[in-house]
């Protein structure tokens, strides 16, 4: 699409909506930047003369009925949802929809990587990252990571590449997005508030994968059922991961090794003790994440050096201390249960675990019943408080204190700790209500567990 003269209304003020905005008004575009937010809450967070001097206008606090038919295309940030009046009005009336990652892969001269799945992409995506730059220099790591796609689009060289994390949220409305190669770690019930069921939360993961064709790539994983029959629906060529099973092709785990068997590959890049990555999901992520880097042309000899010393990434299952021999863990990511299983299960110690949050519709149970023998005390926080009590009686597990507000959560979790015990922060649920982000979160753990270190 030709954007200069065109009238495109970017909805969501959040960094990647500013992100797309500014481009397509470099491009030439008349754009208008839409969020519900009033103009007096949206200045404490950005500068929004500095984008009206940029030419962008402002369209706060109300939906943009009055304007939606008058776009030649709309632009939404991933927390925009589809199903808005104004948005089927407009695809009603042949306006186009996209998203944000839609918007800036029109513009790409390079190959994509493109790195789904409920869990492990952040992890993965940072891994593949580090491993491509080093043979790759300019290489853009973008998407859900925090790092607006549209915010590096302009930098890209046709020998460059892109490393994103790509969400569900993401792929609703991208329409011709087709990575180079792609990736699909997992998939467990995530968002059903947004999603509805279990089917459509698959289908916009598989649309990550949908319009490559024979000569591109998709990593999927053998052990998630739901991943393996995608096998067998995409064009692109399937390298399989797996931490269970010896793969004829693909890369596993096999006695502590991860070995990799692909096309004229047969190689053992090393042993798990040798990384400094903990639990059989980041074993995952790392041969998710090799499986890429080999695909993308990357020399084993550079995979295998850069893989060693990835010390993970900040937010997940992240060490923050040690005090009087309780150990300290920062898994503020785990945002939804499958991830909070996973940490729970990578602790080599009994836990006081944090949990709650925000409600995605989601039931708890599966969590739950992992505690018996593994968490000595559950302290809840957030709306879900009730819901996860309420299940985790219903398993037998009642060793439960809810907190009205996170400072109290992490002292009672201080003082229940015992010498050999560790303080996990997993809350299985998003953060929203209580933090503007994860990372936020995580952040106010690690600063309440240092202020304990005499």
């Amino acid at each position: 699409m030709e954007y200069k003269g065109k009238n495109v209304l970017v909805c969501g003020m959040a960094r990647s909506g500013i992100a797309a905005a500014e481009l397509l008004c470099k491009k030439g575009a008349s754009v208008t930047l839409q969020d519900l937010k009033k103009r007096e809450e949206l200045s404490e967070i950005t500068d929004l003369e500095d984008l009206e001097k940029k030419g962008i206008v402002l369209y706060t606090g109300k939906n943009p009925d009055d304007i939606v038919l008058k776009q030649d295309l709309i632009v939404l940030s991933p927390g925009v949802p589809c199903d808005l009046p104004f948005l089927l009005e407009a695809e009603k009336n042949n306006i186009a929809v996209w998203s944000e990652v839609e918007l800036a892969y029109t513009m790409t001269p390079c190959p994509v990587i493109a790195i789904t799945g409920t869990n492990g992409k952040t992890t993965t995506t940072t891994l593949v990252g580090e491993i491509l730059k080093s043979e790759y220099q300019n290489t853009a790591v973008v998407g859900n990571i925090g790092i607006p796609y549209s915010e590096k689009v302009e930098s890209l060289k046709s020998d460059d590449w892109v490393v994103a994390e790509i969400s569900s949220f993401q792929m609703e409305k991208a329409h011709t997005f087709q990575p180079k190669i792609s990736a699909v770690l997992n998939i467990t019930p995530d968002h059903l508030n947004r999603h509805k069921t279990m089917d459509v939360y698959i289908a916009m993961k598989e649309r990550v994968w949908q319009k490559q064709t024979e000569n591109d790539y998709c990593i999927l994983n053998w052990e998630d059922s739901v991943c393996r029959e995608m096998a067998e629906k995409t064009k692109s060529k399937v390298f399989f991961f797996s931490s269970q099973t010896v793969l004829k092709q693909g890369i596993y785990l096999q006695n502590g090794n991860i070995k990799v068997c692909w096309q004229d590959i047969d190689e053992t890049l090393f042993h798990i003790d040798e990384l400094k990555l903990l639990g059989i999901h980041n074993y995952e992520n790392v041969m998710a994440a090799c499986a890429i880097a080999i695909c993308a042309g990357v020399p084993l000899q550079k995979i295998i050096k850069i893989t060693k010393e990835f010390a993970g990434v900040e937010h997940r299952i992240e060490y923050v201390a040690t005090i009087n021999d309780v150990e300290y863990y920062n898994d503020s990511k785990g945002t939804n249960t499958d991830a909070s299983i996973r940490a729970v299960l990578a602790m080599k110690r009994p836990i006081i675990l944090i949990g709650g949050g925000y409600d995605k519709g989601v039931s708890f149970v599966d969590w739950v019943k992992l505690f018996k023998g593994r968490v000595k005390h559950l302290v809840l926080i957030g709306v879900t408080a009730e819901q996860i009590e309420r299940e985790a009686i219903e398993v037998g597990f009642t060793a439960i204190s809810k907190c009205e507000t996170f400072e109290q959560a992490v002292a009672l979790c201080h003082n229940k700790a015992e010498k050999g015990d560790c303080v996990l922060l997993s809350p299985a649920c998003a953060s929203w209500g209580m933090f503007d982000n994860y990372e936020q979160r995580g952040d106010l753990f690690k600063e309440l567990v240092k202020s304990y270190i005499i």
